[in-house]
């Protein structure tokens, strides 16, 4: 496997980390935050665990000098990591929301629908994620507070809509927000935003009221887990509901024609293709190709389906 480090100083002594999940670089991000007690932001999948090693060595953080691991939410492209960083770093604590930390206890029910859903292809594209001794585990409810150490702190803040055990983290010196997946992705090569809206948790009310949240903290930068820092704040979180909008109504028009799922995803894929330089035709096309196997229509559309399904 290829362990290259890519890692991005982006001032306030926070530093991005390609976590080169399953081999691609520029897909999913995890953030080191140099303070006095430094904390890793979405560590990535368990295949990604020996690269995010190698680029907190290059940092200078050793074994015993990780005092936090958060994740935003438990999906394997984020917390897959987990149980391998927890052994790497025996001092760091686990903070994850709730109705999250049973799964990073015990991740055999979690494994479990994720090979349902992704078959061989799962341990290719993120590996097994361990288990993490539940006494290391914290575990955060509508609010927390993660201490940086010399008075700075990261807050979480509940942000349920893409999925029910989802956080925001901000940052009280820098003004960032750590928005996981809860505002969808971003692609920085075209500076696109898309949703996000896997199943089983996706909800559409839900996922706005987290945004409106998210915009009410007012902060200064948005760090997104896929991928990078994004300093146009409120555009992109108003950009991030007009997308969200757009895809339901597409897939509930979809619906309501009585299309199965193959040809809902071809109809949606048509209608919001022109709203994405990534699907233009003078796109490198491996990197429109990345971001499918992250991101792909089929999940999107089968999410805002059961969505749909529940609220019928």
């Amino acid at each position: 496997m290829d362990t290259t480090t890519t890692i991005t100083p982006l001032g306030g002594d926070v530093y991005e980390i390609d976590t080169r999940m399953a081999g691609y670089s520029g897909i999913t991000a995890g953030y080191l935050i140099m303070s006095d007690r430094p904390c890793l932001v979405e560590p990535g999948t368990s295949g990604s665990a020996p690269v995010v090693q190698g680029a907190l060595r290059e940092l200078g953080i050793g074994p015993g000098d990780l005092a936090s691991v958060v994740v935003t939410h438990i999906h394997l492209d984020h917390a897959g990591g987990v149980g391998d960083i927890a052994r790497m770093y025996p001092q760091a604590e686990v903070v994850v929301h709730e109705k999250g930390a049973r799964h990073l206890a015990d991740p055999s029910r979690l494994m479990r629908s994720a090979r349902m859903v992704y078959g061989d292809s799962l341990d290719t594209l993120f590996g097994e994620l361990k288990p993490t001794d539940a006494a290391r585990i914290r575990a955060v409810e509508d609010t927390g507070i993660i201490d940086l150490g010399g008075g700075r702190r990261l807050e979480s803040h509940y942000s349920p809509g893409h999925a029910k055990h989802h956080v925001g983290l901000m940052d009280s010196q820098t003004g960032d927000l750590y928005v996981g997946d809860a505002a969808g992705i971003y692609i920085p090569e075209t500076a696109d935003v898309k949703p996000a809206t896997p199943p089983p948790d996706f909800d559409l009310d839900t996922a706005l009221a987290s945004l409106g949240r998210f915009r009410s903290l007012g902060p200064q930068r948005l760090l997104f887990a896929h991928y990078g820092p994004v300093t146009e704040v409120d555009d992109t979180l108003e950009r991030s509901a007009e997308e969200l909008r757009i895809w339901v109504d597409a897939v509930r028009d979809a619906k309501d024609q009585g299309l199965d799922l193959d040809h809902a995803v071809a109809a949606v894929v048509d209608r919001t293709k022109d709203r994405y330089a990534i699907t233009g035709d003078d796109v490198d096309p491996d990197l429109a190709a990345k971001y499918e196997v992250l991101n792909s229509a089929e999940s999107n559309v089968a999410g805002i389906m059961h969505s749909l399904g529940r609220h019928a």
